[in-house]
Protein backbone atom coordinates (compact mmCIF):
# COMPACT_ATOMS: atom_id res chain seq x y z
CA UNK A 1 0.00 0.00 0.00
CA UNK A 2 3.06 2.30 0.73
CA UNK A 3 3.75 2.39 -3.19
CA UNK A 4 0.55 3.71 -4.08
CA UNK A 5 0.48 5.80 -1.26
CA UNK A 6 3.43 7.99 -2.23
CA UNK A 7 1.92 7.57 -5.99
CA UNK A 8 -1.14 9.62 -5.06
CA UNK A 9 1.19 12.88 -4.77
CA UNK A 10 2.15 12.27 -8.17
CA UNK A 11 -1.42 11.45 -9.75
CA UNK A 12 -1.40 14.03 -12.40
CA UNK A 13 2.02 12.84 -13.68
CA UNK A 14 0.66 9.26 -14.13
CA UNK A 15 -2.66 9.56 -15.86
CA UNK A 16 -1.76 9.82 -19.18
CA UNK A 17 -0.48 6.37 -18.31
CA UNK A 18 -3.47 5.23 -16.49
CA UNK A 19 -5.73 6.37 -19.33
CA UNK A 20 -3.45 3.88 -21.85
CA UNK A 21 -3.68 1.47 -19.50
CA UNK A 22 -7.65 1.90 -18.73
CA UNK A 23 -8.78 3.60 -21.83
CA UNK A 24 -12.53 3.51 -21.34
CA UNK A 25 -11.85 6.07 -18.51
CA UNK A 26 -11.45 9.28 -19.47
CA UNK A 27 -9.27 12.16 -18.35
CA UNK A 28 -11.03 13.93 -16.20
CA UNK A 29 -12.67 10.83 -14.53
CA UNK A 30 -8.95 9.80 -13.63
CA UNK A 31 -8.33 13.15 -12.54
CA UNK A 32 -11.28 13.23 -10.23
CA UNK A 33 -9.96 10.46 -8.50
CA UNK A 34 -6.64 11.96 -7.42
CA UNK A 35 -5.15 8.44 -7.14
CA UNK A 36 -7.32 7.26 -4.62
CA UNK A 37 -7.29 3.02 -5.05
CA UNK A 38 -11.12 2.89 -3.86
CA UNK A 39 -12.53 5.61 -6.41
CA UNK A 40 -10.12 3.95 -9.50
CA UNK A 41 -11.23 0.45 -8.56
CA UNK A 42 -14.95 1.31 -9.00
CA UNK A 43 -14.37 3.48 -12.16
CA UNK A 44 -12.80 0.91 -12.95
CA UNK A 45 -15.14 -2.11 -12.16
CA UNK A 46 -18.20 -0.07 -13.94
CA UNK A 47 -16.53 0.28 -16.92
CA UNK A 48 -14.85 -2.71 -17.63
CA UNK A 49 -17.29 -4.90 -15.68
CA UNK A 50 -15.13 -6.87 -13.51
CA UNK A 51 -15.18 -7.42 -9.67
CA UNK A 52 -13.65 -5.41 -7.47
CA UNK A 53 -10.84 -7.88 -6.76
CA UNK A 54 -9.84 -7.41 -10.40
CA UNK A 55 -9.91 -4.32 -10.30
CA UNK A 56 -8.22 -4.02 -7.37
CA UNK A 57 -5.08 -6.47 -9.19
CA UNK A 58 -4.48 -3.90 -11.83
CA UNK A 59 -4.64 -0.94 -9.75
CA UNK A 60 -1.81 -2.36 -7.97
CA UNK A 61 -0.13 -3.72 -11.00
CA UNK A 62 -0.08 -0.59 -12.75
CA UNK A 63 1.39 1.42 -9.94
CA UNK A 64 3.97 -1.63 -9.20
CA UNK A 65 4.83 -1.07 -13.32
CA UNK A 66 4.80 3.15 -12.61
CA UNK A 67 7.44 1.92 -9.74
CA UNK A 68 10.09 0.46 -11.78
Amino acid sequence: MSSIEGYKGKWQQQVGAAKITWGKLTNDELLETKGHEQKLAGLIQERYAISREVAEEQIKDFFNKQKS
